[in-house]
């Protein structure tokens, strides 16, 4: 098989990714019903956030988490509609309308598609910790705020920055007092039930416990909030979306925006989930019962498959109507605590929610929005860990600074932008901290003392030789006004790029012209090729003038010393160009 023909094989599912041996198989199904559970009220509400209404919300749940579990590179990944996601399909939806987000699903699915073929998985990694958590926090706080409207009672607050929208719903609702008690209880008895369910009985989904028990209070004491209303009671038939020009180019923008977040997401959770801990099989716990880390097959994940597996997603559930689909850290965390060995798991969990569309919709119809919206809320908060933050914002001053500008951004500007400027402002610290680490050291000449060693400068170089510390490394050599011959030690300098190559070229030039003569040693193989097309050894007086080790070059310096020492009497740099010896004379050698 031909390398090409491997490389295509990866991307495709092979017979290894379900074991359908009863212990695993009972495993994957008790998870998947548990994912399903804890999944429904999470994909009615982020469909009822985005402004597409909880049946896209569902078909998204069904049709993507399939896809995405079959084709993907995580066999314990849950895929469906996300907070995130939400985020940025609410201004398209206040812009283009419903009816633009199965399109936009589409082709920010061809984009996350192509992505994966063209092996850019590996880009996530490159993505810092502070930059993630605080995107993380960012977008916490853009669904908390999205959710004050409806938590209110408050119609047509769609749009705009999250902040505005929830500030001005608080001033509307308090024109109508008794529609936001209503819903503000409503929210208050899901968040209660949602935060205290867990400590009593952790075995129970405490979302759902919560949403039914919102349903059957306000069934019974007829309160007057808004409900979800009519959902289809099947699945909509694929079909192709209406496109035209005008409408394409209307909407390329914002689905690679929503492909870059999808990508993001998606591989940020496999990768949380490949870290993660997970219960071992019955009969094989240790004699504490405690969790343990299973065999890697089961929490490795490739991430240019996953995002394969993620385009496809999106594209049929923007075939079926259905939103962009990514993998959820949440729900996939509920997968694999609950014991989730295979992608059959998260198979079973869209199954669930299918038949929840088949055989249960007209009570799912009754369920107040106030009440997916204290989940939301409640999901929101626990998205941020204040752990994580005080660990991020007590480390250093500069990881302070990247995760508070990209919090800031990702509620203040947008999601993706968030991103790039976080990786902007970490670029400027981490170049900024090598920058730092780069120093030039005038060093004691070997040996004993010589006569004229006075005016031999030894200089090592270390860390990095790149435009951030070139100028300053310049700087400090050529304002030593004693020698008559620098010794440049280039064997400890650990990066060199185009523009610290030039710098040097520079330094050894402005040197030479000012009668220095430059000694250069230790240049390592890695650096040379650089530091030869940059034609920093062309400005050396002599090809005699670079050297692999040190005592030789402070031999072929003191000579110079003592000959310029016996030709001219007194020892002093010459003034300009005009005394620089030509290749060929005595002090050439």
């Amino acid at each position: 098989m031909s390398r090409a023909d491997r490389s295509v094989r990866d991307l495709l599912p092979s017979r290894a990714d379900v074991d359908l041996r009863p212990r695993t198989l009972r495993a994957d199904l008790l998870a998947g019903i548990t994912v399903g559970v804890v999944a429904l009220p999470l994909a009615l509400a982020f469909g009822v956030s985005a402004g597409v209404g909880p049946g896209p919300g569902l078909v998204t749940a069904v049709v993507a988490g399939i896809v995405a579990a079959v084709l993907g590179g995580s066999r314990v990944q849950v895929s469906g509609p996300t907070g995130a996601m939400a985020v940025v399909l609410a201004p398209i939806v206040a812009q283009h309308g419903p009816a633009a987000v199965p399109l936009v699903a589409i082709l920010a699915g061809v984009v996350v598609l192509l992505a994966g073929v063209t092996r850019l998985g590996r880009v996530v990694t490159f993505i810092p910790w502070p930059v993630v958590e605080g995107f993380t926090a960012g977008i916490a706080a853009i669904i908390f705020l999205q959710q004050v409207p409806a938590a209110l009672g408050v119609t047509g607050a769609v749009g705009g920055n999250p902040l505005r929208v929830a500030i001005d719903s608080a001033v509307a609702a308090s024109g109508d007092g008794p529609t936001a008690l209503w819903t503000l209880g409503t929210v208050a008895l899901v968040a209660v039930v949602m935060l205290v369910l867990p400590r009593v009985a952790p075995a129970l989904p405490a979302s759902l416990v919560a949403v039914v028990l919102a349903t059957v209070v306000a069934q019974l004491v007829g309160a007057p909030v808004a409900r979800i209303g009519a959902l289809p009671d099947s699945l909509p038939l694929p079909s192709v979306p209406h496109l035209d020009a005008g409408m394409l180019r209307s909407l390329i923008g914002p689905a690679v925006a929503v492909a870059a977040l999808a990508a993001i997401e998606s591989l940020l959770s496999a990768r949380v989930a490949a870290a993660m801990p997970s219960p071992e099989p019955a009969g094989r716990r240790g004699a504490t019962g405690s969790a343990t880390v299973p065999d890697d097959a089961t929490h490795r994940y490739d991430p240019d498959r996953e995002l394969v597996g993620q385009g496809l997603a999106s594209i049929a559930s923007g075939a079926f109507g259905g939103m962009p689909a990514t993998g959820a850290i949440a729900r996939t965390a509920v997968n694999v605590r609950a014991g989730a060995r295979t992608r059959l798991a998260a198979v079973v969990h869209s199954v669930v929610i299918l038949g929840v569309i088949y055989l249960a919709t007209g009570p799912v119809s009754a369920i107040p929005l106030a009440a997916l919206s204290g989940v939301l809320m409640v999901t929101a908060v626990r998205m941020v860990s204040v752990s994580t933050l005080r660990a991020v914002l007590t480390s250093t001053r500069a990881d302070a600074v990247v995760l508070v500008v990209t919090a800031v951004v990702t509620v203040a500007v947008d999601l993706i932008e968030a991103v790039q400027i976080g990786l902007l402002v970490a670029a400027f610290f981490a170049l900024r901290s090598v920058a730092q680490a780069a120093a030039v050291h005038r060093e004691p000449l070997p040996g004993p003392a010589q006569p004229g060693d006075e005016h031999i400068a030894l200089y090592r170089l270390d860390g990095a030789m790149f435009f951030g510390a070139a100028d300053r490394i310049h700087a400090q050599i050529r304002d030593d006004q004693d020698a008559l011959v620098v010794v440049l030690r280039l064997s400890h300098l650990r990066l060199v790029d185009a523009t610290g190559a030039h710098a040097l070229g520079e330094l050894v030039a402005d040197l030479e012209r000012s009668g220095v003569t430059v000694l250069v040693k230790g240049i390592q193989p890695a650096h040379l090729p650089v530091l030869t097309r940059v034609g920093v050894l062309d400005e050396l007086r002599h090809e005699k003038h670079l050297f692999a080790d040190l005592p030789p070059a402070i031999e072929h310096a003191r000579s110079h010393v003592a000959r310029a020492q016996a030709g001219v009497g007194a020892v002093t740099r010459p003034p300009g160009p005009a005394a620089v010896a030509a290749p060929g004379d005595a002090l050439s050698g």
